[in-house]
């Protein structure tokens, strides 16, 4: 398999209406998403070219527009739809770990926040 390497994108904020309940939908509420992409190196080490590796910028946009395009009510679906994107997007990276922090969940008590993770592997 050669040399991999990960790249983090963490703690990346969006506005979405994900869930199930109504006031999900009408209120809206942020969703913070932390992505973890496993790399295979196809030369990007030894080129340092942005050509040949994840290009951050590109990355966050692809998960910016999952979050904040089509409703979903859970946040699992959410997630496997992130990693999905992402090894589409970039076929340099293996495996795809998507963590979603929703902070304002309806429960009845105080927490910090629910968080799903999901892995997904390219290919």
């Amino acid at each position: 398999m050669g040399t991999k390497y990960t790249i983090t994108l963490q703690n990346c904020a969006f506005f979405a209406r994900h869930g199930v309940h109504d006031e999900e939908e009408f209120l809206g509420q942020r969703f913070f998403v932390d992505a973890e992409l496993d790399v295979v190196a196809a030369g990007a080490l030894e080129s340092d070219s942005i050509d040949d590796t994840v290009n951050y910028g590109i990355a966050f946009t692809v998960i910016e527009e999952i979050v904040t395009g089509k409703r979903r009510n859970l946040i699992e679906a959410l997630a496997l739809d992130i990693a999905k994107g992402l090894c589409e997007k970039f076929h340099q990276v293996r495996r795809a770990k998507i963590t979603v922090r929703k902070p304002n969940a309806p429960v009845p008590g105080v927490l910090d926040f629910v968080q799903v993770s999901v892995e997904h592997f390219a290919g």
